[in-house]
């Protein structure tokens, strides 16, 4: 192996070990918004509970919002911060 390619090889490591642990903590960040709203406003008694769009509050807020935020923050990290990389070998010119 050249050392252009265990220069490229690092590269693409690096950019994949970022790369995933973006997607450790969006998933992490996913995980306290569902159970944040899910436990803090649905462990009240259900005579107590709010409605939104005819939901309770604590479904709407971590499953219906939950979704469309963190759906979101997906499209924005991957536009952002995320490195299109070819997965062809490339053809060396001899």
């Amino acid at each position: 192996m050249s050392t252009k390619d265990l220069e490229k090889d690092r590269y693409l490591n690096k950019v994949a070990n970022r790369e995933a642990l973006i997607g450790v903590g969006i998933a992490i960040f996913n995980f306290i918004w569902w159970y944040a709203f899910a436990y803090g406003l649905g462990s009240k008694d259900p005579s107590e509970y709010t409605y939104v769009f005819g939901l309770p509050a604590w479904f709407f807020y971590s499953c219906v919002l939950g979704f469309i935020v963190i759906s979101i923050v997906v499209i924005f990290v991957v536009k952002q911060f995320f490195v299109e990389i070819p997965f062809e070998e490339e053809k060396e010119n001899e």
